[in-house]
């Protein structure tokens, strides 16, 4: 019966990977590709984690070095927790290995037991390594991290319990982070949710509402209305899409603004964020699709293939065939990043399913094997975080970390296997 019903999964999200596009048969290259990053994903990724990451004394380590070494006296991180959580559950979603099941119930005891402020609500930002807060500040993101790990844990197990706190952290995100006047979501509070706290871009500026944060919400909302199909948080949903689609898109430049004030005016210089840019292009497809509204889908698609060409455009080194990390300030930071590699893939392989113009294939493709060359760790495992422009990798670089996990390249792994199958 288990079987049964992850085939049954696998065959609901290969059907809704199309994007409501007629099949487009997939070139016997693209298949190459998702048979290597597929077994990159179970044969390098995941051992790593099941192999490194287990903290004796309880959940997993803040730190693992690239060597797999952990470090009993590392902070944790909540965000890092809540994305092993959604990864594993994840795996065990799609392929049904035992293995994969018992770091996920992990990940989920940990997560509810530890990073749960079970009287303020929310998710606190960081425990020391006895499992008690150390950093109690309220951040929306990880709040939003919360709700997609706890998700995609219910969906794996059933786990009722899993389901009832991502709905109860999404009332946090409603009742306490929600701005009722002008909407959006605040960056950030204090422990109580009783004073706001913003990012800070630049000296002298604070941002209380970010891109980063709110494309973050989409994806969590979008994996909680799949299994929790409340009218109110449909609403919400297609709300805060709306809000990255009107006022995050900055349709003169095609890009993301980052930063904003309360009242959605930009602050801070402009920035090009070449990696957000192209992950919540297929973001905001997979959500507009979860509404099943096609005005609201047509809306998105376009912005989103805008999204996609600009980013490979501006941001996509041509010599080297690798998407370098940002502009800021008209300054280019051309190093490679991890994360932005995943997403450049995962982008381009919407934009095809979305046009069937092989071009966003073969910029997937070029970014494939600028992995494979120089990200995959071939002596410890795992991936280097970040490579500089003449190809080097940074190698001081911990595996594991507040903002170190498998997140970003076993989701390139799971969204392959389903939209190139």
């Amino acid at each position: 019966m288990r079987r049964l019903l992850i085939l049954a999964n696998f065959i609901v999200m290969a059907l809704a990977s199309s994007c409501g596009e007629a099949a487009v048969d997939v070139p016997e290259k693209a298949d190459v590709m998702r048979q290597e990053i597929l077994a990159d994903l179970t044969d390098n990724i995941l051992p790593f984690w099941i192999h490194y990451s287990f903290d004796p004394s309880g959940g997993f380590y803040g730190i693992v070095g690239r060597d797999g070494s952990g470090r009993p006296d590392a902070q944790k991180g909540g965000v890092m927790n809540s994305r092993i959580l959604w990864t594993f559950s994840k795996a065990y979603e799609m392929y049904g290995d035992i293995h994969y099941l018992m770091v996920a119930d992990r990940a989920q005891r940990e997560f509810l037991e530890k990073f749960i402020d079970h009287e303020d609500g929310g998710v606190y930002w960081q425990t020391g390594p006895d499992g008690v807060p150390s950093d109690s500040t309220k951040r929306t993101f990880a709040i939003a991290y919360g709700i997609y790990g706890l998700v995609a844990h219910h969906r794996a197990t059933g786990n009722l319990k899993s389901l009832d706190a991502a709905i109860a952290l999404y009332r946090t995100l409603e009742d306490k982070v929600r701005d009722k006047d002008i909407d959006g979501y605040i960056e950030a509070f204090n422990s109580d949710f009783t004073e706001p706290i913003g990012d800070r871009p630049a000296p002298g500026l604070e941002a209380l509402k970010t891109m980063n944060t709110h494309i973050h919400i989409v994806e969590a909302y979008t994996q909680l209305y799949k299994v929790w199909a409340h009218k109110g948080l449909e609403e919400r949903l297609k709300a805060v899409v709306e809000m990255v689609t009107d006022r995050i898109f900055d349709a003169e430049t095609g890009h993301l603004n980052p930063y904003f004030d309360l009242s959605w005016d930009k602050a801070g210089g402009a920035v090009a964020s070449y990696g957000h840019d192209i992950e919540t292009a297929w973001l905001l497809t997979e959500a507009a699709q979860a509404c099943g509204d096609d005005a609201l889908v047509r809306k998105c698609r376009e912005v989103s293939l805008r999204l996609v060409d600009t980013a490979i455009e501006e941001g996509f080194n041509q010599e080297k065939g690798y998407m370098m990390y940002e502009s800021r300030g008209g300054i280019l930071r051309d190093h490679a990043s991890w994360w932005c590699q995943c997403e450049t893939i995962i982008g381009c392989v919407d934009a095809w399913q979305m046009t069937g113009d092989e071009k966003y294939l073969d910029v997937a493709y070029r970014t494939w094997d600028f992995i494979k060359a120089n990200f995959v760790d071939r002596e410890y495992g795992e991936w280097f975080r970040t490579v500089r422009a003449d190809g080097r990798p940074n190698t001081r670089e911990a595996k594991a970390s507040v903002w170190n996990c498998p997140y970003h390249n076993s989701r390139l792994g799971f969204e392959m296997d389903v939209r190139l199958r």
